[in-house]
């Protein structure tokens, strides 16, 4: 099981890359006033079938040649439901996913944020030539990081992204982000 969400969010991600995505958007998206947490991640990767969508949060559909469960969407779907939310996932052959799980911000079954700035840096450091966009908005307040406004700096290096002092540098600016909106206050 995993612990909190961002692990789910890592987990996704992960699978977002390996369906052959070179852009993904992860949106975390907490509102007090209408007690809800959401967190989502979009693709352009190569999609799923209907048919499969529809067996997913099953724990004996995986795609993965390495085991033969798969148990990433089934605690996250289990988790949003006990916690008054939902989980959707939108998909089509050749389109890319999107995967949604929405919680009761309240809720006390509700699993913690967990460590964003170091998953992000994870993600990026990993996939250097994804395209990645990280949105963390906490009661209005937003915060947005485009790696492609990144490379723009590093004269157009991509591979730069995958440099410890790169990656360092952007955890810790995510962390100095997510305290200015308040975001660090999610666990």
């Amino acid at each position: 099981m995993l612990e909190d969400l961002s692990a789910h969010v890592l987990d996704i991600a992960e699978n977002s890359t390996m369906a052959g995505a070179d852009e993904v958007e992860i949106t975390i998206n907490a509102d007090d006033a209408k007690d809800l947490l959401l967190f989502s991640v979009k693709d352009n990767g190569r999609g799923m079938s209907a048919d499969f969508v529809a067996r997913v949060t099953d724990p004996f559909t995986t795609t993965r040649t390495t085991r033969r469960v798969g148990m990433g969407l089934p605690f996250l779907r289990q988790s949003a439901e006990l916690c008054g939310g939902a989980l959707v996932i939108d998909s089509a052959l050749g389109e890319g996913t999107t995967i949604t799980a929405t919680f009761s911000l309240s809720s006390v079954d509700r699993p913690p944020m967990g460590d964003m700035p170091s998953t992000v840096m994870t993600l990026v450091m990993g996939s250097p030539s994804v395209h990645w966009k990280y949105r963390h908005i906490v009661n209005g307040k937003e915060f947005l990081l485009d790696t492609d406004e990144i490379v723009e700096a590093l004269e157009g290096d991509r591979e730069m992204l995958a440099s410890p002092d790169v990656g360092l540098w952007l955890r810790d600016n995510i962390r100095e982000e997510l305290a200015a909106i308040g975001g660090d206050s999610l666990q």
